[in-house]
């Protein structure tokens, strides 16, 4: 059971995580419009905070979990260097110069 959770993908790339921003701020943003259109329509507040929270849990359920949609321009990072990675020795460092002022 614990390798099933360990198996599910719990990464975006950028280009995804820019998606995700842009979906969230959207449905917010329409849910609000809407909200406030259609409480000022009824005279009705609480329907406002309603659709307002429905477009909420909407964004969230869409842009939190990292769909595939996310995942789609993974990053090709560098291959490890073995050479130059060892530490090197205080006599092998150049003394830093100061500027004379």
């Amino acid at each position: 059971m614990l390798s099933y959770f360990r198996s599910i993908p719990t990464h975006m790339d950028y280009k995804g995580q820019k998606l995700a921003e842009q979906i969230f701020q959207g449905i917010i943003l329409v849910s609000a419009i809407i909200g406030f259109i259609y409480g000022y329509i009824t005279e009705q507040f609480g329907w406002t905070v309603y659709i307002v929270m429905a477009g909420f849990a909407l964004a969230c359920l869409l842009t939190l979990p990292p769909w595939p949609m996310y995942r789609r321009n993974p990053l090709n990072w560098l291959p490890v260097q073995e050479t130059g990675t060892e530490e090197k020795k205080p006599a092998d460092r150049k003394p830093k110069r100061h500027a004379k002022s």
